[in-house]
């Protein structure tokens, strides 16, 4: 029987697709250290990952009986992908799994962010009591996101989400990618009604001149960020940022500065350059919302991803054994 190591967990439903078709799948977290030693020794085939696991190349050399390493999600920067797969090992993913998932955490930041929530969050319980008419005048300058200009840079299938829900909030979508130059977005209504929209992509500097708020879905090349402190200073005054797409991507000492000084008025992060980042001096600031790098953890999201992975994974070791 072939054993399966779904290392960072996958959902009951991608268990009980393998499992009714042969297959052994054990959940239980081996930590990183232990993982050479724990894949020969039980003699796992595949091994599957979300973020938390690394697949580099000792791991590669040392397990020379693993056949597929699956990562559940969208980027494999935890795995050395090329390397595996020219020492034959099926590497795989599920990129288009947590595209809604992720867009639509875009906006809870994008909301929170104009409506003070996070900071109303911490301040309601300590002086709600005592000064509520103050503190409710103190959230009185909150924004609507009708009408606003949002930035997406990164326009492939998540942004593409984000441009959907933008356009549904009455929001004007303009998009930056370097390998994009035009993207034909459909809107899909609830009775069933279509509407397409049309939009060409536009150079870095003019998105993040032109946006109220700008959104980040691309993926972090070599070690220099994306969005630094020139970038930041090419956006409009008060502007805001969301980064749910890869830690490292913005100049988080520059981010700091720009929402101290007021440059920015908002900014969110879902990944940081270091996980976890529960130090991160960001934290401090009244206008700066976290969460713990979970864009795609959604029992939607993660319930296509286990049945995506699960059909690849059937797919190719029905050919391999």
């Amino acid at each position: 029987m072939t054993k399966i190591l779904a290392n960072d967990g996958i959902s009951q439903a991608g268990i009980d697709a393998l499992t009714e078709k042969g297959f052994e799948v054990i959940t239980e977290k081996v930590a990183q250290e232990d993982l050479i030693n724990t894949i020969n020794t039980e003699n796992y085939e595949v091994l599957l990952v979300r973020s938390a696991t690394t697949v580099r190349k000792d791991l590669i050399d040392a397990c020379p009986h693993l056949k597929v390493v699956g990562r559940g999600g969208v980027g494999m920067d935890n795995i050395d992908v090329d390397y595996a797969r020219k020492k034959g090992i099926n590497v795989i993913n599920t990129p288009a799994a947590s595209s809604a998932s992720v867009a639509e955490l875009v906006f809870a930041h994008l909301f929170g962010m104009v409506r003070f929530l996070f900071d109303s969050n911490r301040q309601m319980p300590m002086t709600g009591d005592a000064d509520f008419k103050s503190l409710k005048k103190s959230y009185a300058n909150g924004r609507e996101l009708a009408g606003k200009t949002l930035g997406i840079i990164g326009f492939g299938r998540i942004g593409q989400e984000v441009a959907k829900r933008a356009i549904g909030l009455g929001m004007k979508v303009i998009a930056h990618d370097k390998f994009i130059e035009e993207v034909n977005i459909t809107l899909d209504f609830f009775n069933g009604d279509k509407k397409s929209f049309t939009i060409e992509t536009e150079s870095l500097k003019e998105v993040l001149s032109n946006s109220d708020f700008i959104t980040l879905h691309i993926p972090k090349i070599g070690d220099k960020a994306v969005i630094g402190a020139e970038e930041i200073g090419m956006m409009k005054t008060g502007a805001g940022i969301v980064n749910a797409a890869r830690g490292g991507v913005i100049d988080e000492d520059a981010l700091y500065e720009c929402l101290k000084d007021g440059k920015l008025g908002g900014a969110a992060l879902d990944v940081f350059e270091v996980e976890p980042a529960t130090s991160n001096k960001l934290a401090s600031l009244p206008n700066f919302i976290s969460t713990p790098h979970m864009g795609a953890q959604t029992k939607e999201a993660q319930s296509l991803a286990a049945n995506v992975i699960a059909e690849k994974i059937i797919q190719i070791l029905r050919g391999v054994i």
